[in-house]
């Protein structure tokens, strides 16, 4: 009799776990709709309602998909992981607060977040925030409206990178006390960043490069900002190649289009027009151009020096 109770209770527990399992279990793939509820499994048959109700329910290094238009809501996220959208409209509409916050522990953390609109309504803080490690690419996103930044950038692991591309950033920044970028760089150890067919459109100012980073910009434009169109400073490197800075610095007067000071900059391929007093503006600046720049204002920056074609 004994042994009996002993076998059925012990059939009882395995029968328990087998169905807690199941429930605890993270997918690889999960997936979000506008009509989805938190409360399901984020399958493709139950999906969740929101990014923060789904990223608990992925594995790391696994991958949320939307699967259908809809507001998915601001998400923190803490893992390697993928949020992608294709075709479809995949809001994340925040007001007074960051919209996505990646905060990963290590450099080789990936992070991709494809294809999302996301929307700050003129008070949200940073659209995409990037603490600590990690790689993070930022591709087919729109980044319209918030008082910080687009995206900022000011992870402490050496190695970490930002990738951007196919992507726009409009009205950043705040307009009433003139601060802010379309694009923040501050990294507090070495760190790699490329930006590639980027347009930034409006903001206080456009891209901003600071400390110990090498950046890329590639094909991409900057216009219409108070400030500089492109800023590299305070030891940062950064290289402008098939670029166009337009109608930059509207309300400073004395830089340029792009601003260089004490930090590397060359550039190649880049057209300059109606920016403030110089295309290039430069103070203590290893300032380097080549191939074939176009500017309205000759020379294209008193600091830079002129290399062979490349």
């Amino acid at each position: 009799m004994k042994r009996n109770l002993v076998l059925s209770t012990f059939a009882l527990l395995l029968a328990l776990l087998a169905v807690a399992g199941p429930a605890n279990a993270q997918a690889t793939r999960t997936w979000v709709s506008g009509v989805g509820d938190d409360a399901n499994p984020c399958s493709r048959t139950a999906p969740c309602k929101t990014f923060a109700g789904a990223i608990s329910k992925t594995a790391t290094g696994g991958e949320i998909n939307v699967l259908d238009p809809g507001g998915f809501g601001g998400v923190t996220i803490t893992k390697a992981i993928t949020i992608s959208s294709e075709g479809f409209e995949a809001g994340v509409l925040v007001s007074g607060t960051n919209a996505i916050i990646v905060n990963v522990p290590n450099a080789t953390d990936e992070v991709v977040l494809r294809g999302l609109d996301i929307e700050g309504l003129g008070t949200g803080l940073n659209g995409v925030t990037i603490l600590t490690g990690g790689t993070v690419t930022v591709e087919k996103c729109t980044i319209n409206a918030f008082t910080t930044n687009g995206i900022n950038f000011t992870t402490s692991v050496a190695g970490s990178q930002l990738h951007v591309s196919n992507t726009v950033i409009r009205k950043s920044g705040n307009f009433g006390t003139n601060t802010g970028q379309a694009i923040n760089v501050a990294p507090t150890a070495a760190a790699t960043v490329t930006l590639d067919n980027v347009r930034m459109d409006n903001n206080i100012g456009g891209a901003k490069f600071g400390g110990s980073v090498f950046a890329s910009v590639s094909n991409s434009s900057a216009n219409n900002h108070r400030f500089a169109g492109f800023a590299v400073v305070s030891g940062a490197d950064m290289t402008l190649q098939g670029d166009v800075v337009t109608h930059d610095n509207t309300i400073s007067g004395s830089t340029g289009g792009v601003v260089c000071n004490g930090a590397t900059l060359r550039i190649g391929n880049t057209s300059f027009s109606n920016n403030a007093v110089a295309p290039v503006g430069t103070t203590a600046c290893t300032c380097k151009t080549y191939g074939n720049n176009n500017a309205d204002v000759s020379p294209i920056g008193a600091g830079c020096t002129l290399m062979a074609p490349q």
